[in-house]
């Protein structure tokens, strides 16, 4: 008997009952190893996969492998990362939604509401996305989900249209970036293709928009999207919109589009405390079949507070390094390569970050080093004095001195201020962001 005829074969008994985004999240690379003394082994990618499917699939496995083969038999999982490459045995276009779904700007699998990792700094936004599935359009429309980087908005709001196309295919789903609406608009003007726009938003049962800010001064653009969430609302289709900020906070964006941001559900989430950090870190272990003590898993969470992704990138990395060496990921190993890994992230030298700044909040260079004290002169200062300290790991003293001579204990009191800031304040955060980015640029 060859295994993978026959796992096609139950393939396509599992397609039907499933939807076509589980079907490909979850069963696209899935190999039967073997079929052989009322046994099949299924070959998956990772520990979370197999988790998933014992959870939520097992029963529909079952059951399909006894119709197809006409005999019980036990299921045997085994993970083989290698399969996370899109190389795959099945037949092309056995996995191709393009003509069973009416999804469109393709919904991530990875990000579900089954993954979210749920904490105190986010239970209220789960449970508002939980209610959204339940009962979409009706519950709270829009649900507005607002915070910092790096902090899971864009995972519960693919994660609620993932829940919500797993219930009924049939859904039209739109979700995009606020830039690739901004882009359709001007598109649709230049080509002359309004109409087709139009169709294609104001149609959906379902729209998914990531960084509502990115909307500041654009009149244009908010005066369409201002028709289109009216219309989308008299329809009773489901809004999910994130922002780094509140609509109240938001520059230039109209009083009317902040009244309808402001009528459904708006929820804050928060940096994550640390054991939901530890428990996000322990997540993405299972996923990646490693196994890593929770003492190390402690020590790892306690490097970073704010921003999740980095967070995870910086275990990602440790855990490659640790197997490059033949490493097991114990506390001392993990601590040891922490304290060899590069504090800082960015290279620039002062004078870049200075001018940078400078020009950032239209300042002249000489007031900002000079003894001046006036309140627009205090902020930058002490983002300059946090970056000098953090990013780039000077001492106080010699960060007092290239501001003009100031007293190290003025620098400490700066610096620490941001980073207290940085916690809670999104302005503060999308202000670094940028100053970030024109360093680099």
């Amino acid at each position: 008997m060859d295994p993978q005829k026959s796992w096609m074969k139950i393939l396509n008994e599992i397609k039907p009952e499933v939807g076509p985004a589980n079907f490909r999240a979850w069963f696209s690379q899935i190999d039967a190893l073997q079929i052989k003394d009322q046994k099949i082994v299924l070959s998956v990618p990772s520990a979370f996969i197999e988790s998933q499917l014992k959870a939520r699939y097992f029963n529909l496995i079952s059951s399909s492998l006894e119709k197809v083969l006409g005999e019980v038999l036990q299921i045997e999982f085994r993970i083989n990362p290698s399969k996370l490459s899109k190389n795959s045995t099945l037949p092309d276009g056995f996995f191709d939604l393009t003509t069973q779904s009416s999804t469109q700007n393709y919904l991530n699998p990875k990000y579900t509401l089954e993954n979210f990792v749920v904490g105190l700094s986010n239970n209220v936004a789960f449970a508002g996305a939980q209610a959204v599935v339940q009962n979409p359009g009706t519950s709270y429309n829009p649900l507005f989900l607002y915070g910092g980087t790096g902090v899971g908005k864009t995972h519960l709001m693919i994660g609620v249209g993932n829940a919500l196309f797993s219930k009924n295919p049939s859904l039209k789903i739109i979700y995009c970036s606020s830039e690739k609406f901004m882009n359709d608009y001007v598109s649709a003007i230049q080509e002359h293709k309004m109409g087709e726009f139009r169709a294609k938003y104001r149609s959906t049962d379902v729209l998914l928009i990531d960084d509502i800010q990115f909307f500041s001064g654009r009149e244009g653009t908010q005066e369409e999207f201002f028709h289109t969430f009216n219309e989308l609302q008299s329809k009773n289709s489901q809004m999910i919109l994130t922002s780094d900020r509140i609509p109240n906070e938001i520059a230039k964006l109209e009083d009317r589009l902040k009244s309808r941001f402001q009528g459904g559900l708006m929820v804050d989430i928060q940096p994550p405390d640390l054991d939901t950090r530890v428990a996000i870190l322990r997540a993405k272990c299972q996923e990646k079949g490693d196994i890593v003590p929770e003492e190390a898993l402690k020590l790892l969470a306690s490097t970073l507070e704010t921003n999740i992704r980095e967070l995870e990138g910086r275990m990602m990395q440790i855990m490659q390094n640790l197997k490059a060496q033949n490493l097991p990921p114990t506390v001392e190993n993990i601590a040891q390569f922490l304290q060899n890994t590069p504090k800082h992230s960015i290279q620039f030298d002062y004078k870049k970050l200075i001018s940078t700044v400078c020009s950032y909040f239209d300042l002249n260079q000489k007031d900002l080093t000079s003894p001046k004290r006036q309140k627009e002169l205090v902020l930058p200062r002490h983002i300059i004095m946090y970056i000098l300290c953090e990013e780039l790991g000077m001492t106080v003293e010699r960060v007092g001195q290239i501001l003009g001579g100031r007293d190290h204990t003025t620098v400490m009191h700066g610096r620490d201020k941001i980073k207290k800031l940085l916690i809670t304040d999104r302005e503060l955060q999308t202000v670094f962001i940028e100053i970030k980015q024109k360093i680099q640029n």
